[in-house]
């Protein structure tokens, strides 16, 4: 399996269907791509395989995260999923590790207006991935 193969199942497990929160900043989403990214998308009818197209291309292409290892790749893709890609490149380079890479996204997701609501769930999502992180798929 490709660390691509490896972390879409990961990342789309964690994203789910299709949420309609209004208090959700990225709004109408389907397994993670939102209409708010993606306007002219019909989210409701997204499939799970153009879904995949679009989290290769659009995040762990743009991110080069086939130029890491799995422990940096899995971290920065999810990154760029959930907080976006601007960032997670920009992470990237600031970061020497993987542990401060994860510091800082809980700090950023720390300062937002929705921390006190989706907060739990963000720092849950951080753990979940930085423990398959140590793992490299086969």
């Amino acid at each position: 399996m490709s660390f691509f193969e490896a972390a879409f199942t990961l990342v789309v497990g964690i994203e789910a269907g299709l949420v309609s929160d209004p208090a959700d900043p990225g709004g109408l989403t389907k397994y993670g791509i939102s209409k708010r990214a993606y306007p002219d998308l019909d989210i409701a009818n997204l499939t799970l395989e153009d879904a995949k197209a679009i989290y290769q291309r659009d995040y762990w292409d743009r991110c080069g995260c086939d130029s890491h290892g799995w422990e940096r790749a899995l971290c920065l893709f999810d990154c760029a999923v959930n907080q976006g890609q601007g960032f997670a490149r920009s992470l990237n380079i600031k970061a020497n590790d993987t542990v401060e890479f994860m510091s800082q996204r809980a700090l950023r997701y720390a300062g937002t207006g929705e921390f006190e609501r989706f907060g739990h769930g963000w720092m849950v999502r951080l753990f979940k991935i930085m423990k398959q992180a140590q793992v490299t798929p086969q």
